[in-house]
């Protein structure tokens, strides 16, 4: 019931501006009462009576003829005011005041009309730019996030929330736009790997005279799918898990998250020629230890994958100030600066070609920014002059 009786902002505005009008116009009416009254009074016209009684021939005879009745009161008062003269005031006094009581009270109504009025056209004139946020926001769908409200005029409340929801129209637009790329990206990389498995799969079944040694090579090649769809869905739920944020912060060191990394990749460092340099000071942080160690691990693992052979890593961890920092640097082939943040994107490559070469989904540096931003840091790249990339991640020390 109160929800149906409930008043619009319009018919609130207007009625506002009529009552304040017509506060005002009542306090302007005891005021000038007030002032009438006050001048009208006994006190206040004792001295003009005063002069009209003691003028020559203001209170002579009446021309002959004049009946003129004379009350007993109609003699001269203590103040030597004659008593006819006060009462003939104090009547021209009342009808005054009533006069001006109703004269007011009439202008009063019609002006208290016209303000109501008026406050209901520019309250509608004021709530315009309200209604262009409504109506906008009535028309948003996936389809026209492209859509803004752009409110010209002054910059007051009114303008702020406009360019507020203009911004956050360009965020979702940015959002949306992310998530169909990353949905038709994640469905590609998919894709590949089970065409190539039914496809190993169809020529096994189509030839009644396969061998062992095909049946093995057809096994291997399914393997490598599946091992490939493995690391995807698993950088997929990682991404999900550290874009969802920090569930139990603990304390974790990078140096020692960056020591466990290097015994899981010496190996596979040294196999391809690729030393590893590592400068490794404390740097205390807290957070989900199992998604820092990812996050060291991919910042490793590509710069590994994506080097000269032989070539070399550098990665340093250390504590400046309130900042806890990893940085890793790699050499390796020259880097487009134009490119560089594009790496941070999911499934983006250097090459054109986003299944070629085996080495990844194209996920770990958009792991490393997710998991970073998650523990309150950030993320940043360049591109070295004589080939390679550094990478530093900067998150908020213990």
């Amino acid at each position: 019931m109160s929800a149906r009786l409930r008043l619009s902002i319009r018919t609130r505005l207007a009625l506002v501006y009529g009552g304040v009008f017509f506060a005002m116009g009542l306090c302007l009416i005891a005021v000038s009462y007030a002032i009438v009254d006050h001048s009208l009074s006994p006190e206040g016209t004792r001295a003009v009576v005063a002069r009209f009684a003691g003028s020559p021939g203001m209170l002579a005879a009446p021309p002959p003829g004049t009946a003129l009745d004379v009350a007993p009161g109609d003699g001269p008062g203590p103040t030597g005011v004659p008593g006819g003269v006060q009462l003939l005031l104090t009547d021209v006094r009342m009808d005054t005041l009533h006069s001006l009581l109703w004269a007011w009270s009439g202008v009063m109504v019609l002006l208290a009309a016209f303000a109501g009025v008026l406050g209901w056209l520019l309250a509608a004139r004021m709530l315009k730019p309200l209604r262009d946020i409504t109506g906008t926001a009535h028309r948003l769908s996936v389809a026209n996030l492209h859509e803004r409200i752009g409110l010209d005029g002054p910059r007051d409340e009114l303008r702020d929330l406009a360019d507020t929801f203009d911004g956050m129209l360009g965020r979702l637009d940015s959002a949306f736009a992310s998530q169909r790329r990353f949905v038709a990206n994640a469905s590609h990389e998919l894709r590949t790997p089970l065409a190539v498995m039914r496809a190993q799969v169809d020529v096994a079944l189509d030839d009644p005279d396969v061998t062992r040694s095909q049946l093995l090579a057809t096994s291997r090649v399914i393997r490598d799918a599946v091992d490939r769809c493995e690391r995807l869905l698993d950088g997929l739920l990682v991404l999900a898990h550290s874009e969802r944020g920090v569930d139990a912060a603990e304390p974790v060191d990078l140096a020692d998250a960056a020591t466990r990394v290097f015994d899981q990749l010496s190996a596979a460092a040294a196999r391809r020629g690729i030393e590893l340099r590592p400068s490794l000071r404390r740097a205390p942080v807290r957070g989900d230890q199992a998604l820092l160690e990812r996050m060291v691990a991919n910042l490793l693992e590509n710069a590994i994958a994506y080097n000269l052979s032989p070539g070399w890593v550098e990665v340093e961890t250390t504590r400046l100030g309130g900042r806890a920092w990893v940085k890793v640097t790699n050499s390796g082939p020259r880097v487009p600066p134009g490119q560089v943040a594009t790496l941070f994107e999911p499934f983006r490559r250097l090459s054109r070609d986003r299944t070629g070469g085996g080495r990844g989904a194209g996920l770990g540096l958009s792991i490393v920014r997710s998991v970073a931003r998650a523990h309150g840091g950030d993320v940043a790249a360049a591109a070295r002059d004589s080939g390679g990339l550094t990478v530093e991640v900067e998150l908020p020390a213990a």
